[in-house]
């Protein structure tokens, strides 16, 4: 397969109890694929197995058409993907500019590591109003941008979200949906795992909605969203 990325015949386990069964799919360049499903149907444990923090796990993992299987977490990073875990991954009893600088780790060059950390206070510039506080006396949505710009910071080709909207007010996860869509905007390709539904849906362009370790549906975001079995479980609907 010679797709930007490419999840093929992917099984996991947590010891002799499996919990993701065959999953398979694409991502193209340039694209927002949501990755939508309740409390407990497997997202997490995907986006784990995708970028090697779940090793109990078969199946191929390909990003321009290399295997990146096997490789462990900290090397995906050169080959420009980036993960934002649900636990948002940020160090409370650090400066906010001190999260991003870890974030940028991997940046050798320091006018490099400059203007990176320029370009994301440009993108989130609450972050340079916070750049000396410590990241615990942030809010949620602020603790939530960190996390984002954290990420982002390398200028990744590929980032994946782990549940960004956790624990968000429903007017912060109207504001973190636009900054994704903003961050798609910078060039950089987005898979968004997500249990609300209806913001995901109105962000990405694509979905795969999981249920008990398996892909059930799949389509263009609206489709979806129209969809009668997608409204009974998900949108009340």
């Amino acid at each position: 397969m010679n797709s930007f990325f490419c999840v093929s015949e992917l099984n996991a386990s947590y010891g002799d109890l499996q919990v993701l069964w065959g999953i398979r799919f694409e991502v193209s360049p340039s694209e927002i694929v949501a990755i939508l499903g309740g409390n407990g149907a497997g997202k997490t444990t995907l986006l784990r197995s995708i970028v090697g923090l779940h090793r109990q796990r078969s199946g191929q993992i390909q990003f321009e058409g290399e295997d990146i299987s096997l490789l462990p977490p900290h090397l995906l990073i050169y080959r420009g993907l980036a993960h934002v875990p649900d636990e948002r991954g940020i160090f409370p009893d650090l400066t906010v500019e001190k999260n991003l600088i870890i974030g940028g780790y991997s940046i050798r060059n320091s006018q490099k590591a400059a203007s990176a950390l320029a370009w994301i206070y440009q993108i989130f510039p609450i972050l340079r109003e916070r750049k000396k506080f410590l990241a615990r006396s942030l809010s949620g949505g602020e603790q939530q941008m960190l996390a984002l710009g954290k990420g982002m910071i390398t200028r990744p080709k590929l980032l994946f979200l782990d549940e960004p909207s956790s624990g968000l007010s429903p007017l912060m996860v109207q504001r973190l949906m636009g900054y994704i869509v903003k961050i798609h905007g910078e060039g950089t390709t987005v898979v968004l795992v997500e249990q609300n539904v209806r913001h995901a849906l109105q962000t990405a362009h694509r979905a795969h909605v999981l249920e008990n370790g398996r892909i059930v549906l799949e389509g263009q975001s609206m489709d979806l969203m129209n969809d009668p079995r997608v409204k009974k479980a998900y949108l009340g609907g």
